[in-house]
């Protein structure tokens, strides 16, 4: 990916988590009708189960401020460190810029959101896209690029490190071939592009194998020719692109058409997440017409190790809660949903990769949140009744778009501000009142570590803890 100073084209954030389509041989919302119909010739993917990846960690931030809105995630898999690296420096450059700069452009609501889809994670390789959203960006502000893990050399791979080294030339102008007679893509631009080796870089950074064994390059809005033709996609097919490819390149083309059972990046040690199997008595009879309730709310989870200390707080007290939870880590960990469900909380909807959803057209918030609630049906056998929008941005566009019940909160720690445990149980104690909806984070650790003395303090001033529809409920 680069950064485009075209002029921009319209479209919005929905695209964010669609790239887990385009492998699956569903077009992506970024792409033209053309674009649409090459990429349905590509051939599709075996879809990677992120709960199979032992040890994978989700890393997210976000804030809860409209004014500044932000959401980033990327995957940490043990042996992986070297590309976990690079990601966590690209993800921390790029939301560092965005705060500084995009915060204070002056544009009404900047957004900023990265997502993660893994590609491949089998044998001895792995592979991730991430997907980024700047609406203070010029031109579309969206973007991807694909990183990759060779387990065998244990070095990280770019893109091109797919290709051998010797065969670059060629598949250089191969891919210039197919991109020449584009409506849209200036031939000389191009051969200029091509030519310098940090540019070449930064627009082939976005490539994939299909199970036939084809190669899809994905060039973003802007790269390769005028931002209004949208985003150009190539696809190689297998008996061209082959002998192109480095010992890598062909393990990653095996890998995708006929992954195997485990994943195996050398790892000397591999976490095993402790899953809490607290399990609740039964309904919850408080009755909050009679007795002082109070709802606390966790949002952007599942997180490791987070979650599950947090379950182990909130049982020690019998306390009950309500996770909102996101749904690309739904899928990462299924089973602390599962422990959440068992253990008496209620588990909400709050979307799949945290975009706002104002800003989607109708498809794309019902794919944000239909796809997060079939994650939460899939784990725990039911489906969610609430959702928390991200950055509590709401109106009657969105709520006509789905079914589910809104819930916002009367209480804000700002716990993704302040990443101090003694100042976010203060605000709870200090502002907690009966019948209050309170917002916190379990991605944070400083949040779950202030979760003991909030229960401690607020459980002798009377309070009972409880979910938000069960406080709903018995008002």
């Amino acid at each position: 990916m680069r950064t485009h100073s075209l002029v921009p084209s319209v479209l919005l954030i929905g695209a964010l988590s669609l790239t887990a389509a385009c492998s699956s041989g569903v077009p992506d919302v970024r792409s033209s009708a053309a674009e649409s119909a090459s990429a349905a010739t590509a051939g599709s993917v075996h879809v990677v189960d992120p709960s199979k990846i032992k040890g994978l960690r989700i890393v997210s931030d976000s804030s809860e401020q409209q004014s500044c809105a932000f959401a980033t995630s990327y995957p940490e898999v043990p042996g992986a460190e070297a590309m976990t690296a690079v990601m966590k420096k690209d993800v921390e450059r790029r939301l560092a810029t965005f705060r500084s700069a995009g915060c204070a452009s002056g544009a009404e609501g900047p957004e900023f959101n990265i997502s993660l889809h893994f590609l491949v994670a089998s044998g001895d390789v792995l592979g991730v896209r991430l997907t980024t959203q700047d609406t203070s960006a010029a031109g579309s502000g969206l973007s991807s690029a694909t990183y990759w893990y060779d387990g065998k050399a244990g070095a990280y791979r770019t893109a091109l490190g797919l290709i051998a080294d010797a065969s670059r030339d060629a598949f250089l102008t191969e891919v210039e071939s197919r991109l020449k007679g584009r409506d849209g893509v200036d031939g000389t631009a191009l051969d200029s592009t091509f030519a310098d080796q940090a540019e070449r870089a930064a627009v082939l950074d976005d490539m994939e194998f299909t199970a036939n064994g084809g190669l899809r390059l994905t060039f973003d809005r802007g790269d390769v020719g005028v931002p209004a033709a949208g985003v150009y996609v190539v696809v190689l097919p297998s008996a061209t692109v082959t002998p192109w490819l480095s010992a890598f390149g062909a393990r990653v083309q095996r890998q995708t058409g006929t992954p195997s059972s485990t994943l195996d990046l050398g790892a000397t040690h591999t976490p095993e997440p402790a899953v809490p199997t607290h399990t609740a008595s039964g309904d919850d009879d408080t009755d909050c017409a009679q007795v002082k309730c109070i709802a606390l709310t966790f949002d952007d989870g599942p997180a490791v190790p987070e979650t599950g200390t947090l379950l182990t707080h909130l049982a020690q007290y019998k306390a009950r809660a309500t996770f909102f939870t996101v749904g690309q880590n739904v899928a990462a960990h299924p089973d602390l949903v599962r422990a959440e469900a068992r253990a008496g909380h209620e588990v909400g909807n709050h979307s799949w990769s945290h975009p706002d959803l104002t800003k989607l057209t109708s498809e794309q918030i019902a794919y944000q949140l239909n796809r997060t609630s079939a994650a939460i049906k899939a784990a725990t056998g039911k489906e969610p009744t609430v959702f928390r929008p991200p950055y509590g941005a709401v109106d009657a566009h969105v709520k006509a778009a789905t079914t589910l019940s809104p819930v916002l909160w009367d209480v804000d720690t700002e716990d993704w501000k302040y990443r101090d445990a003694t100042k976010v149980a203060r605000t709870v104690i200090g502002k907690a009142e009966r019948n209050d909806v309170v917002l916190m984070h379990d991605i944070h650790p400083t949040s779950v570590a202030a979760v003991p003395e909030i229960l401690r303090v607020l459980t002798a001033q009377g309070f009972h803890f409880v979910t938000v529809s069960h406080l709903r409920s018995t008002l």
